[in-house]
């Protein structure tokens, strides 16, 4: 049995039939890549095919542009409808009324015109809590002035503004987007099943990419790098890398889980807490924010946000006025890099393009790792996954399961061996990049002896180290201090 069957039998319908080298009809919907093959998985026979315009109908019903919303307004308000479609939905729990009230950011409706009643909270409440925001199935209907019960509202002794009893688009029904249970220990013990080359494949073809089209191994875990932050906490990398490697689709793309930032203005209030609308940031409500582009952001207060970042980055929470946060958001920086600073391949300043906020070195000294892009082929037909491939919405749902896994820090801890003074954050980088490439390459792996010390040493322990020297270096060129500074030769029990 060949790779693609057996991922067909071990995985059966958390497989999809991905063309990506036939992007017009998907290219033309404008759907992340989860959200795509949650259609493909809806649609699709057992032969990969599928009806598309069976699709396309489904798409105009239930997944609206932001140019429909007036029209969805209408049927709600105006019509009376009931009207149901996939969105994006987050929560606000008014502190002083107790109200529930909810937001739906891609179409511009805020809190103020919203609610949640009592009896739908109760039923949709653990969906819904378990971000800042959840992707899927609502209904929304209208609840008029006319509707607002005064002897309920005031035997409920709740206080109320001024427009409590202003009309309000009430959510009616919510249904998680993830159709299915997530078998993590099902996923552990089908990896099982493969070489670790035929893996490193399967991974790639998870997140839209064909691995025929790379040249080396080396290009594959690179490209892969990418996604040790889906499945670590509180991993922070920086990758510079040509223009056309592909950073924004895979950070904006392949996860809902996470958030990518283009350029722009980000605040302190944006990224972690506004005091204004007592509201946590993006750094609360997801599993990792990119800053992409971040040569072209700029920051409304360069000191306050070097001040936030700092403290984030080293201990995973954060002070805004009397606020005080904890979250677990890794927090990646992207940035295009010129051909002679890349040709140097990381042996001159790299980070002279990045905004000033980012050129202390004990800011950067509490990033994990650096990814050297350059080593990615820029994006070509050659590289679009074609054929049987894991459901990225299934994928993606693994890697953010993962995150919570304690076991395999264990073993890194118990495999890893550090020499006598080694820095603390040193340690703690190499330690948390080798486990989420543990993660993300055996996930197999529940105790030592599951994986062989070498394999460990290859593929985790040498990448780890890799990735943290490239920062090591890169502090020494921005001060003195670190310069000559090497890293400690971390080895592996069992190889020493």
């Amino acid at each position: 049995m060949d790779c693609k069957e057996r991922l067909r039998d071990c995985f059966d319908e958390m497989v999809v039939y991905k063309d990506l080298k036939k992007t017009n009809f998907f290219s033309a919907l404008s759907l992340p890549s989860f959200m795509r093959d949650w259609l493909l998985k809806k649609f699709e026979d057992e032969n990969g095919n599928f009806d598309k315009d069976d699709m396309v109908r489904f798409v105009k019903k239930y997944i609206p542009r932001k140019d429909d919303w007036t029209s969805i307004k209408n049927r709600v308000i105006v019509e009376g409808e009931r009207v149901k479609f996939l969105a994006k939905i987050s929560i606000d729990i008014d502190v002083k009324t107790g109200q529930v009230s909810f937001a739906l950011p891609d179409f511009g409706l805020g809190y103020k015109d919203t609610i949640v009643e009592g009896d739908v909270w109760a039923e949709c409440k653990d969906d819904l809590v378990r971000g800042n925001d959840v992707w899927g199935m609502i209904e929304l209907g209208y609840r008029s002035p006319e509707d607002f019960d005064i002897e309920f509202e005031y035997e409920s002794k709740r206080s109320r503004g001024k427009t409590s009893r202003d009309g309000r688009i009430r959510l009616i029904s919510f249904k998680n987007f993830c159709p299915y249970q997530i078998d993590l220990d099902q996923y552990k013990d089908a990896r099982r099943e493969f070489s670790t080359d035929e893996w490193i494949d399967i991974i790639l073809g998870a997140v839209d990419y064909n691995a025929n089209g790379y040249e080396t191994e080396e290009q594959k875990l690179t490209m892969l790098t990418r996604l040790l932050p889906f499945v670590e906490k509180r991993l922070n990398l920086i990758e510079l890398a040509p223009k056309g490697t592909g950073k924004s689709y895979l950070f904006g793309n392949v996860s809902r889980f996470g958030w990518l930032s283009s350029g722009g203005v980000m605040s302190r209030a944006k990224m972690f807490y506004d005091q204004t609308k007592r509201k946590e940031g993006l750094i609360a409500g997801n599993d990792f924010v990119t800053l992409d582009e971040v040569q072209t952001i700029s920051f409304t207060d360069t000191d306050e946000m070097r001040a936030a970042l700092k403290g984030y980055l080293e201990q995973g929470n954060f002070t805004v006025g009397d606020y005080k946060g904890v979250a677990d958001a890794g927090v990646i920086l992207c940035g295009n890099i010129r051909k002679e600073i890349m040709d140097a391949d990381g042996y001159s300043n790299m980070f002279t393009e990045l905004p000033v906020v980012f050129h202390e070195s004990a800011l950067i000294e509490r990033f994990h790792g650096f990814i050297k892009g350059w080593n990615i082929p820029r994006m070509n037909d050659d590289l679009k996954v074609d054929g049987w491939a894991l459901n990225s919405e299934y994928f993606c749902s693994i890697m953010h399961e993962l995150r919570s896994d304690m076991t395999y820090r264990t073993i890194v801890d118990e495999l890893v061996i550090v020499p006598e003074g080694a820095d603390t954050r040193d340690t703690e980088a190499v330690k948390r990049i080798s486990t989420a490439y543990l993660k993300l390459l055996f996930p197999n792996v529940q105790k030592v002896s599951d994986i062989e010390p070498r394999e460990f040493k290859r593929y985790c322990l040498d990448r780890a180290r890799k990735m943290r020297d490239t920062i090591k270096y890169q502090l020494g060129l921005l001060d003195v201090e670190y310069s000559g500074k090497d890293l400690p030769a971390f080895s592996v029990k069992g190889l020493e």
